[in-house]
This record gives structure tokens, C-alpha cells and sequence, in this order.
């Protein structure tokens, strides 16, 4: 029996992972049928409740503006998911007639492994723009990678729950900041983490483009379409070295793929997932 992978967000239209799922499952030889589905929070229980008793369906990949409200509609979190409150992955676990699904947080790992491709061992102070669930994960990562503190620059105080909460359960320092003080701030920084969703970086961008080069650190900007984005484009040009945030994609898309195939993930299969979305082939 085929079985069935989906990602859930809203809008959707625009990820890449099926791209990414559909190149690993021909290489894995495996016969999973990945589709992207618009879905909204007002819509996630519904949805949900309409795949109660098809036992087709192996797994679901969790984008904006879900990874929050999934958290209730699992049975389990695992791992990073379960002290952040955020999942990005659902699996699900058949025994007999019984189905349990089971969340977890394949960001965290992502954010990890594209990080340090790009030559990042460890760095002691992170910046993070943005305060929701992607913000989360990533204040998992940099802690991961041996930071101490964090500034997390929201626009709205009142929007960064999920990064504070993340902080907490982790055991880093966190300082919530307005985004007004982003610019000459993060110019600074070893690590920046951009969580901003397409475009919305740009005012950001013009801010440092107006800033004097700083010899900058390293930037992931987790938006990929467009790309580059006016916040990679600045960056770059001040000196600094940027991650694409299709490395992050395709780093938690390999766990996820592990867990929805039982397959390994091994350096071939992550070769054509960089082909399937334009990145280059790992050099290890």
C-alpha cells in the first residue's frame, strides 16, 4: 500500500519540501506519496480529525502558522518538542488497530547541522530576529551550539512567548528587544538567526545597508523565497557569511524522512535533495 506525507501551512504553495521529500523517497526506493496541503489554525483540528482511520498516512511536516497549535493535536512530543511547546514533524505510529501520533521537533537539529556546515563550531552570544515557534527552535540551536546568551528582536513584546519559553526550558539567558535597536546591535554579533518571513527583513536591511561594513558574522535567514533576500544581500556585503535557509529545510527535512521511511538518510540521499532544490552538494 502507498502511503502518504504531507506539509501542512498557510500560505504553502511556495515549499520546497516536497521537492526535497519526493527526490529522497525515489533514491530511498520507497513508495510515499508527499503533498503539500494549505492549512490554517482555525482548520488544523478539522484536518486532523479527518485522517481518523486512514492508516495511510506515515507522517506530516508542520510550517507556519502551525508548529504552536499541532502541539494539541498530537498524542506524544518527543525530543526538543516536548520542553519547547513546538513541533515541526508528525508521525505517525501504527501497533495493530491502534494509531498514535507523535510530535517532534526537527528544527532544532536543522538549524544545528546547516549552522555548522557553515563553519560554525560554537559561538557564545546569538542574536534572533523574530519571537514565534521558528524562533523557538532556534533559541534550542544556539544554545546547542554553546551560547550563554541571546537578544531576540520582536516588534511586539507581547509576540515573543514561544522564544522566552524556549529559554527557559533550555537554561540560556534570554533579553527581549525592541526591533528598532536591531540594526546597530546585530552588525556585532557572531550568529544571527533571521525568523522573519519572506520580505519582512527588508526594512531591517536598509537599516544596516546604512551602517558602515562591521566585518559581520554569520546570518541564517530562514526565509528561502525570494533569495536572496535584502537582509542576505546587506549582510553579505558587509562581510558576513550567510546560510541559506534552504540548508536549514533540507537539514530537519533528513530527519524527518528518516522517521517517515524507517530509511536511513545517508550522503547519497542527501545529494539529490540538494539537486531537488538548487544547493550544492555536501562536501564532507
Amino acid at each position: 500500500m502507498s502511503r502518504r506525507a504531507a506539509v501542512l501551512g498557510h500560505p504553502i504553495s511556495h515549499s520546497k519540501s516536497p521537492a526535497l521529500h519526493a527526490a529522497a523517497y525515489a533514491k530511498l526506493g520507497v513508495d510515499i506519496e508527499y503533498s503539500a496541503i494549505d492549512v490554517t489554525v482555525d482548520s488544523l483540528p478539522s484536518f486532523m480529525a479527518s485522517l481518523h482511520g486512514d492508516d495511510s498516512w506515515c507522517g506530516l511536516s508542520v510550517t507556519m502558522p502551525l508548529k504552536s497549535a499541532m502541539v494539541q493535536e498530537v498524542d506524544e512530543i518527543r525530543g526538543a518538542g516536548a520542553h519547547l511547546g513546538v513541533i515541526n514533524t508528525v508521525v505517525f505510529e501504527y501497533d495493530g488497530g491502534l494509531v498514535r501520533r507523535v510530535g517532534y521537533n526537527t528544527d532544532v537539529g536543522g538549524i544545528v547541522e546547516a549552522v555548522r556546515y557553515a563553519g560554525v563550531v560554537s559561538t557564545p552570544h546569538a542574536a534572533i530576529l523574530g519571537g514565534g515557534g521558528t524562533a523557538a527552535a532556534a533559541v534550542a540551536a544556539v544554545q546547542e551550539l554553546g551560547a550563554r546568551q541571546v537578544d531576540v528582536f520582536v516588534r511586539d513584546a507581547g509576540r515573543a512567548g514561544d522564544a522566552e519559553a524556549a529559554a527557559a526550558a533550555v537554561g540560556i539567558a534570554v533579553t527581549v528587544r525592541p526591533l528598532t535597536e536591531a540594526a546597530t546591535a546585530v552588525a556585532g554579533t557572531d550568529l544571527v538567526i533571521s525568523t522573519f518571513p519572506p520580505r519582512a527583513g527588508d526594512s531591517l536591511a536598509d537599516e544596516l545597508s546604512s551602517l558602515p561594513g562591521t566585518g559581520a558574522g554569520v546570518l541564517l535567514d530562514v526565509a528561502y523565497d525570494p533569495w536572496p533576500s535584502r537582509l542576505a544581500e546587506v549582510w553579505q556585503g558587509h562581510g558576513g557569511a550567510v546560510v541559506p535557509g534552504l540548508e536549514m529545510l533540507m537539514y530537519q527535512a533528513a530527519e524527518q524522512i528518516r522517521r517517515f521511511s524507517g530509511c536511513d538518510v545517508d550522503a547519497a540521499v542527501i545529494d539529490v535533495m540538494c539537486d531537488s532544490v538548487g544547493l550544492p552538494r555536501r562536501v564532507f
